[in-house]
């Protein structure tokens, strides 16, 4: 699967009907720039076109972090158009497409969470954090606002009260407060996350896939992620299954007026 070059890469497995994207930047704390979100797309793309996939996870090598944020040395020089352009919306494209991934997605996250690397983990349905990681959103002590929906996805998925004392305040979290004020579903022991992580995929795998995929839709409706594609997805998929599109497309094939019939 998917691995992108250089330095900075991310690294592609998969195990039975269960799909792993590790974040494999360890000297650098796993911070995202440009190669790892074009690999992570990558990913996306494979993990989107395989029908043996039923959920999927994405976690960070090395043993303290899961991901610092946003590489500063790869946006600190831009000007603020390119910023806004290449980095803001190229981020924001990366992560909605996976909270949009069509499989559920656990994010394991092996330590701290910090920035980009915590709006990362809130794309995912699930979230395991081993018990010395900390979260927050350390942004504004640096001049910054949170560029990756951390005050659109995040205030969505965990409420505007406790983003507000991340953002506003820069309050961290460790595991059993962020578990506590439910920013994440599970703690577990260090270095157990992804072998936790590998069981609930495999519980969510174990289930019908199509009903799994289309109740992520509606849950993500729900909460305003992608509410006008989950109606027409729905939908779609119904009408698919109707003699009305058999007709329909029968009589196209053979130039003739379609008869539908009454329902």
């Amino acid at each position: 699967m998917a691995e992108s070059a250089g330095e900075a890469r991310v690294q592609g497995r998969i195990e039975g009907h269960v799909a792993i994207l590790t974040l494999d930047r360890p000297a650098k704390l796993n911070a995202l720039d440009q190669a790892m979100m074009a690999g992570i797309e990558a990913w996306v793309d494979e993990v989107e076109a395989n029908r043996e996939v039923r959920a999927a996870i994405i976690t960070g090598a090395g043993e303290k972090v899961f991901s610092a944020g946003g590489d500063i040395a790869a946006w600190a020089g831009l000007d603020p158009l390119t910023f806004m352009r290449d980095w803001i919306r190229k981020g924001h494209r990366v992560f909605d497409r996976l909270a949009r991934l069509r499989q559920p997605l656990i994010a394991v996250v092996n330590g701290h969470a910090f920035g980009g690397g915590l709006e990362l983990a809130a794309t995912a349905d699930l979230i395991i954090l081993e018990e010395h990681g900390r979260i927050g959103l350390p942004e504004t002590g640096l001049g910054m606002v949170p560029g990756w929906s951390g005050t659109q996805r995040l205030v969505r998925r965990f409420g505007p009260r406790i983003i507000r004392r991340m953002v506003l305040a820069g309050e961290m979290f460790p595991a059993e407060s962020a578990l506590a004020h439910g920013l994440v579903d599970q703690v577990v022991p260090k270095g157990e996350g992804l072998t936790a992580g590998i069981k609930l995929a495999e519980a969510i795998a174990a289930r019908g896939p199509i009903a799994v995929q289309l109740s992520k839709q509606l849950i993500n409706a729900a909460e305003g992620e992608e509410e006008a594609f989950a109606i027409e997805a729905v939908a779609g998929a119904l009408v698919a299954y109707s003699d009305d599109l058999k007709e329909g497309a029968a009589s196209f094939r053979e130039k003739r007026t379609p008869r539908f019939e009454d329902r």
